[in-house]
């Protein structure tokens, strides 16, 4: 009787602590698990309730919400073969480079596509799993006056780890004033340059604002912060709009930039000649490394084996024609995996910014 009666007991005892655990949310290690994250079924793939994937605004947002709409379900169907079942693939554009990467630090974003230079500032709370091949460029010169002959800058079909910003001048009179000195061979002045307005991006923007404030520091021990006049365009659309109506006479952007507003520097920017008429390079920075994939740090979703699932699934969506087309619209072409160390370069570039940004 009195075994009987000590069995009853330890079995409620037991079934107490199960209820404590399961309450709590322990994994019997003092680790939290992500409601997110529901155990598997033995054998079946894991259960995930949503995956947010954010994406920086170097395109207007509307046009990157549209263009990424069939990612939702490429990535929910490319991760159910690495064993996870995502019910929900979320897409949002942040409203700058900065958010993204705060969305990241915070664990509001899983998942961040972001360039190396948002990479780096935010690594503390993100880390690159995946940096993104593109297609290389008919050009690739250091000489700006080498890029200016009047043609399409077209692709190449040998993929590309790193690409070029560009210091583009327009149609305006400075602008062609100085693309002229250029193309002679002179070189421009500091006078000239800071006489110019421009059109910059975020600070955290590598082809849109790091890279061209070391150009002018190695030639000019000056930064954007020197210049009087530089604003800041939310989307790259803008700034060449700008451009085009004069407003700004020079914007930094990325290589193949051109390519892309082509059309509409005609047809919604109003300009008469082609692009490749009316602007002209009065700088070529050094190569930057490409755009990643980042993870949240933060996010309970986040461990070794859905880093692992993530990485296969970009990949795989890379190598067919139907993700190739989703990802041009960053230019993207595919993926290979990365690890941190590739990005020490971008590390170095970040601290000279911060030492001049706290100079100024």
């Amino acid at each position: 009787m009195k075994r009987a009666l000590a069995l009853a007991l330890t079995m409620i005892l037991c079934l107490g602590l199960l209820a404590s655990c399961g309450n709590n949310g322990s994994n019997g290690d003092g680790d939290q698990q992500s409601t997110d994250t529901p155990p598997a079924e033995a054998g079946g793939p894991k259960q995930v309730d949503k995956l947010s994937v954010y994406f920086v605004p170097s395109r207007e947002p509307s046009e990157i919400v549209t263009a990424t709409e069939p990612l939702k379900q490429m990535l929910k169907d490319a991760m159910l073969e690495e064993g996870y079942d995502i019910g929900e693939v979320e897409i949002t554009v942040g409203t700058t480079y900065e958010a993204v990467g705060e969305a990241l630090v915070a664990g509001t974003a899983d998942v961040g596509l972001i360039p190396g230079g948002t990479y780096v500032l935010y690594d503390d709370g993100c880390d690159v799993i995946l940096t993104a091949t593109r297609d290389g460029l008919s050009k690739d010169f250091d000489d700006p006056k080498d890029w200016n002959d009047g043609t399409p800058t077209e692709a190449s079909d040998k993929q590309a780890v790193s690409y070029r910003a560009l210091l583009i001048a327009g149609p305006s009179e400075k602008g062609q004033a100085m693309v002229a000195k250029v193309n002679a061979g002179e070189e421009l002045t500091w006078d000239e340059l800071n006489a110019a307005n421009w059109s910059v991006m975020g600070s955290s923007s590598p082809a849109g604002y790091i890279y061209p404030a070391l150009w002018l520091q190695d030639r000019y021990s000056k930064g954007i912060t020197d210049l009087a006049s530089a604003v800041q365009s939310d989307s790259y659309a803008s700034a060449f709009a700008r451009l085009a109506s004069g407003q700004v006479d020079v914007l930094v952007t990325y290589a193949d930039a051109r390519r892309d507003y082509a059309e509409r520097w005609n047809t919604e920017f109003g300009r008469e000649g082609s692009i490749w008429e009316e602007t002209g390079l009065i700088g070529v920075t050094a190569p930057i490394y490409n755009d990643t994939v980042s993870v949240s740090k933060t996010s309970l979703k986040m461990d070794a084996d859905m880093v692992a699932a993530l990485q296969n699934a970009f990949i795989n969506i890379g190598n067919t024609p139907e993700g190739k087309e989703v990802i041009a619209i960053y230019s993207h072409n595919g993926y290979q995996k990365a690890q941190s160390s590739d990005y020490d370069n971008e590390r170095a570039a970040q601290k000279l910014i911060q030492e001049l940004t706290a100079a100024n």
